[in-house]
């Protein structure tokens, strides 16, 4: 039996059913006074798209605060050079979608190269 997820004690379907209002007061406070302030065009734009249920959504928005509307969507955040897809879930509510889309990349040097180093003069380069 698997167990069923919930956000604050309320199910995946009560979530949904939430409006902003009520919505907001679950919330820490920082991304209460961000959806207080309103949606900026971009994002109501993003959401319109959501609610007509296209696909491939690809959005700039990184600092948007993740809604109930954005339940189980997909979407494509830009992370500086590529979209990145973001598969929004229960545990991201109340977040910005920027968190989920890294903007930076670990980076795995390889060895130092001929000349590189003073005891790699020592070896021929054949």
């Amino acid at each position: 039996m698997a167990k069923e997820l919930r956000w604050h004690g309320l199910t995946e379907e009560d979530v949904r059913k939430l409006d902003l209002k009520e919505f907001m007061r679950w919330i820490p406070s920082r991304s209460r006074r961000a959806l207080k302030k309103g949606f900026t065009e971009q994002e109501k734009i993003l959401l319109r798209n959501v609610q007509k249920n296209q696909v491939n959504i690809e959005t700039h928005c990184r600092d948007m605060v993740i809604v109930p509307q954005l339940l189980d969507k997909t979407i494509k955040v830009h992370a500086g050079r590529e979209f990145v897809p973001v598969i929004i879930t229960s545990e991201m509510l109340g977040h910005r979608l920027g968190e989920f889309a890294q903007t930076r990349k670990s980076v795995s040097h390889s060895a130092a190269g001929i000349g590189a180093t003073r005891s790699s003069k020592a070896v021929s380069a054949r």
